[in-house]
């Protein structure tokens, strides 16, 4: 039976504090201790550029950066890992998270080693590496690399930020410690990579996330593919973004040339480090409240200032850099007066880092707190950049520069969505108005709703054949039985599905509290026969005036009727209490998904009946204006077009028969 284990006590409470103070108090401690990593790693290059010299520096640096590839799988683990716990609530889930994602780790870990050192000779021919020893080492390491991640994102999911920022400083001190020691016993390029792999192999036991690990039985928890899918390719666009130039300015450049631009480079890993800082700290916070959309905002926008002001900082030290200096702390056979100004090529590095750095926070938030689409534009502008430095790449000038377009493009892409949804969210509240926050009495899951919009809808005439073997798992539901919750969502898109699947993936449902006032909030659901109804508008207010007036003329319409006999089943408690809202947020207008009879019925009577006999349920999404059922527009009703045309094929009555059959 597959266990978990139990994250110990210290770890398991999590501080009641503001996003803000704890995306701060976070960045802080992750800064600190990245500032200390940052002073080791230039301590250990500057220590193996003077020891071995730009050919030698250029050898560790091409295979140190293979390992920095590497991490595309290791960060894909960390962050999912990050993201699963940070949403979990019970320690017992979020060791079960943990344990199941380190097992995967440890067995990808071994594959990619094992490739690695099967095409060792094809990697040193590449490269241009003295020997393929090195890659066999390289292979060691990253064995070890990819399950730390998973260790990593345990500690940072359970906001652990001291923990991570000293096992990050662990893995920077051994290396450079490590590196000095073999470099001086004689071992050269093979004791600079030794002292890698002993230092990723040393934090990875301590990244144990506490002491006594325990097993839990009977427990597991599945990331979901499309996670780990959304990582991985958010981290490989990433590494050959921040990599690949060194890769190939070894493949394209002499090694005297390679070994100064991997020293020149160096600016751009400090300044992706203390970025990654903020995203570390962010990324936590954010995922643990990933419905939240106006504290998500002042998450998005504390972190980019912070990036800034990092990126200021560090071209501000850079142009008081004097060219002497450079010699002097690298030796004079790094010399760039070759290259122009030392700091304009430093700024200029820097800048593109930077300006990437912007990028990922934007494309990290997004994917803290859904599946975002941000990822595959970067790992496409990854394939643009490799593409552009084979055909560009004349000077090492020329390299820079070409990135610093590009990630500048890339920054204005990945801006552009999140502008378009604020702005999409300001002026939907501009339109039609702001009201006091109505009061979220309590989260509910997914299938809970379904299980009360299915209620409502049992008694349509789809439904006849179920209701003898399945009325009893929709008036009595199991929430816990995962088979019944997929059961009654294969049985309500038999009618609503269309419906369903228009709401946004990340919409969050809670109950809610709505007083007599909060009635001119409500808007009847955009459907035909409402639509005559309404004329002008469909607030639930202006449409009740409109059907007292009309009935009184049309004593003899069905729907005037209905609404009538309605309101005596209102009165008398004798109807579903379960009424089905949407909204962007609990400010805006909401829209009735399910119960407008009954709303319209129990407001006729009055607007305290209307509140008091029903229970209201509602899914916020701050992208619930891409629905048609809430915002009715040419883009949204193409969006319901598109959907109707994609799921055609698909027949939720297969899905019910095949459960039919699996039971005796």
């Amino acid at each position: 039976m597959n266990q978990s284990p139990t994250i110990p006590a210290e770890i398991e409470s999590v501080p009641s504090t503001s996003s803000r103070l704890r995306l701060l108090s976070g960045s802080l401690i992750l800064l600190s201790g990245s500032g200390l990593v940052g002073a080791a790693n230039f301590v250990y290059n500057v220590t193996i550029a003077r020891m071995l010299g730009p050919t030698g520096f250029a050898h560790a640096t091409a295979v140190y950066t293979l390992l920095m590839l590497m991490s595309a799988v290791t960060l894909s683990f960390q962050i999912v890992c990050t993201k699963l716990v940070a949403n979990h609530e019970s320690p017992e889930e979020k060791a079960a998270v943990y344990v199941g994602l380190h097992r995967r780790a440890w067995r990808l870990g071994v594959v990619v080693g094992s490739l690695l050192i099967l095409s060792r000779n094809l990697i040193t021919a590449y490269l241009n590496l003295p020997e393929p020893l090195l890659i066999v080492l390289l292979a060691i390491g990253t064995a070890f690399y990819i399950p730390l991640g998973a260790r990593r994102g345990c500690m940072q999911g359970m906001y652990s930020f001291g923990r991570l920022a000293i096992n990050l400083i662990l893995e920077g001190l051994v290396r450079l410690g490590g590196a000095y020691v073999l470099i001086r016993m004689g071992m050269g390029v093979d004791g600079a990579v030794l002292a890698s792999v002993a230092a990723i192999i040393l934090a990875y036991v301590w990244a144990i996330p506490g002491p006594g690990l325990n097993l839990v039985p009977r427990l597991r928890v599945h990331a979901s593919f499309r996670e780990g899918l959304q990582a991985i390719v958010f981290f490989v666009g990433q590494v050959i973004i921040n990599n690949f130039d060194i890769v190939l300015v070894k493949h394209f450049f002499p090694s005297q040339e390679a070994g100064l631009y991997a020293a020149v480079a160096l600016v751009g890993r400090f300044v992706n480090m203390c970025a990654w800082s903020v995203v570390n700290s962010m990324f936590p916070v954010a995922a643990g409240r990933p419905r939240e959309e106006r504290e998500g905002k002042v998450v998005l926008l504390t972190s980019l200032g912070m990036v800034f002001l990092i990126l200021g900082v560090v071209v501000f030290v850079l142009k008081m850099i004097p060219s002497f200096l450079w010699r002097m702390v690298f030796g004079a056979q790094f010399d760039l007066t070759a290259y122009g100004s030392i700091s304009a090529l430093l700024i200029l590095y820097a800048l593109t880092t930077g300006v990437y750095s912007l990028s990922a926070v934007i494309i990290a938030y997004e994917m803290s707190r859904k599946i975002a689409n941000t990822g595959w534009i970067q790992l496409v502008f990854s394939g643009v950049l490799v593409a552009a430095i084979y055909l560009l790449h004349e000077t090492l000038h020329q390299v820079i520069l070409v990135q610093l377009v590009l990630m500048f493009l890339l920054f204005v892409v990945v801006l552009f969505p999140v502008l378009r949804s604020s702005i999409s969210s300001g002026s939907a509240r501009k339109l039609l108005g702001e009201y006091a926050p109505i009061s979220k009495l309590e989260p509910l899951k997914e299938a809970e709703v379904i299980a009360e919009f299915l209620r409502n809808e049992f008694h349509h005439p789809e439904f006849e054949e179920y209701r003898d073997r399945l009325g009893h798992l929709v008036n009595e539901p199991d929430l816990n039985n995962r088979q019944q919750n997929a059961l009654r969502r294969a049985l309500l898109f038999i009618r609503r599905g269309a419906m369903w699947r228009e709401l946004p993936e990340d919409t969050q449902w809670f109950e809610v509290s709505l007083s007599a006032r909060d009635l001119a909030r409500i808007r009847v659901f955009p459907r035909a026969q409402w639509r005559r109804i309404a004329q002008d508008s469909f607030y639930l207010m202006d449409v009740v005036e409109r059907v007292r007036t009309e009935s009184r003329n049309r004593a003899d319409n069905e729907f005037f009727n209905k609404l009538h006999r309605l309101s005596l089943l209102v009165g008398e408690k004798e109807v579903n209490p379960s009424v089905l809202l949407i909204g962007v947020d609990e400010y805006g207008p909401l829209t009735i998904l399910d119960g407008n009879h009954r709303v319209t019925a129990a407001t006729l009577i009055s607007g305290a009946t209307a509140v008091t006999q029903f229970r209201f349920i509602c899914g916020f999404s701050p992208h619930m204006t891409q629905c048609c059922w809430y915002q009715t527009n040419v883009i949204t009703l193409w969006r319901y077009a598109r959907n109707l045309v994609r799921y055609l094929p698909y027949d939720p009555e297969s899905d019910v028969g095949r459960f039919l059959q699996s039971r005796p």
